[in-house]
């Protein structure tokens, strides 16, 4: 019986650790006004009849902090990958000078800062209730084993842990959040 305790606390960790990863998974695609190659990953392109993520058709760079270089293998594709970026509408123009596409990445205005801020912040919260759901769930399993003979007091260590566990992920959200708010207020 110890042993499905613990396996209810393993099962709520890696349900924690999921919504950490999605967390910092979907804070790399908030734009904060600096020049990342992630602003372009969920762009795709017709590769010869096939869907093809742009990262595999060509070089992306960053040669400052406010450029985007993308150089594609095939410079037949030049205007085919032009074209997806501009309908993959992340707010930014591609210039292509015949050889490369450069995206300038323009600077955030205080306004549109402060509603990334509050967008993190949302994500955050939501990364929370995950969490919280994952405590919830372990807790409502631990207490079925209970009724099928765990002892009492296995139940509650386990609980314990859950409960330590739940506060630790609820700060590493803060933390992450924290940091990226620091990033997108930065100038």
């Amino acid at each position: 019986m110890e042993e499905e305790a613990r396996f209810c606390v393993e099962m709520a960790k890696e349900r924690m650790n999921k919504a950490i990863l999605h967390l910092e998974d979907e804070l790399i695609h908030v734009r904060a006004g600096k020049a990342t190659p992630a602003i372009l990953d969920g762009i795709t392109i017709d590769y010869y009849g096939a869907n093809t993520p742009l990262s595999q058709v060509s070089n992306i760079g960053t040669p400052d902090a406010k450029t985007i270089v993308v150089q594609p293998w095939d410079k037949s594709m030049l205007s085919t990958i032009e074209k997806a970026i501009l309908y993959a509408n992340i707010g930014i123009t591609p210039t292509n000078n015949g050889e490369i596409i450069r995206l300038n990445i323009p600077p955030l205005t205080e306004e549109r800062r402060k509603n990334l801020v509050k967008q993190v912040k949302t994500m955050g919260e939501n990364t929370k209730v995950s969490v919280r759901n994952a405590r919830r769930d372990a807790n409502e399993e631990l207490k079925k084993l209970q009724k099928d003979g765990l002892p009492e007091d296995v139940e509650k260590d386990a609980q314990d842990k859950v409960q330590q566990m739940t506060d630790d992920y609820i700060g590493k959200v803060d933390a992450i959040v924290a940091l990226k708010e620091k990033d997108i207020m930065t100038v």
